[in-house]
């Protein structure tokens, strides 16, 4: 953890998934079939005012599970719109689909954890609503939670490669996303329940 924190990756591959997922959630909504797309409990009624970076941002700051969630939150949001073509990520529904996939990433990776009531209170929603999202995003991702060490470094080699691309200048070690061994996949930089805890306190404030 302490090398993700020197390097700053972590800033980065948020800053570079918003950036992402406003380009897919821009060109979806510009999409002629648009019209058509299923309307789904994912979607609000209108396009929340918050940014994409900003909400991530939150996020990334009071969600405070491991690095390697949003990895595998990234991996759920792909195998979602796979499973589901009539459900594409746009500005109607990104938010709340970004803040579920992120809850149950954590609830899957993580030993330690926050609940329901928090992630949605980090989302700006209320707590029913969180349980249905989870819910819906659990039947479409066909409960497909489990991402097999192979499939994660693909995911982080492929982020990697956008991130170098997108900033030429970066050094190949400082854009590395995951420095645990696939054996330790499942323990990787996972927070103790004294930042946790602290955590909840600012978010009450």
């Amino acid at each position: 953890m302490a090398e993700l924190e020197s390097s700053n990756v972590m800033p980065k591959l948020i800053s570079f998934l918003s950036s992402l997922l406003h380009r897919v959630a821009e060109s979806n909504d510009l999409n002629p079939s648009f019209q058509t797309q299923k309307i789904s409990v994912f979607h609000g009624l209108t396009r929340p005012t918050i940014s994409i970076q900003t909400y991530l941002d939150r996020i990334f700051k009071y969600a405070n599970c491991s690095p390697c969630c949003y990895v595998v939150a990234y991996v759920y949001l792909d195998r979602f719109t796979q499973r589901q073509p009539t459900l594409p990520i746009n500005s109607f529904n990104v938010h709340r689909l970004l803040i579920t996939s992120v809850m149950i990433a954590a609830k899957f990776m993580d030993d330690i954890y926050y609940n329901n009531a928090y992630y949605a209170k980090v989302g700006g929603i209320n707590t029913n609503e969180m349980n249905i999202l989870e819910v819906d995003f659990l039947f479409g991702l066909g409960f497909n939670l489990n991402v097999k060490p192979n499939t994660f470094y693909a995911y982080c080699s492929y982020l990697q490669r956008e991130m170098i691309m997108m900033q030429p200048q970066v050094d190949m070690a400082e854009s590395s996303l995951c420095t645990a061994r696939s054996s330790n996949l499942h323990l990787c930089f996972n927070e103790d329940e004294s930042s946790h805890q602290q955590q909840q306190q600012q978010l009450a404030v």
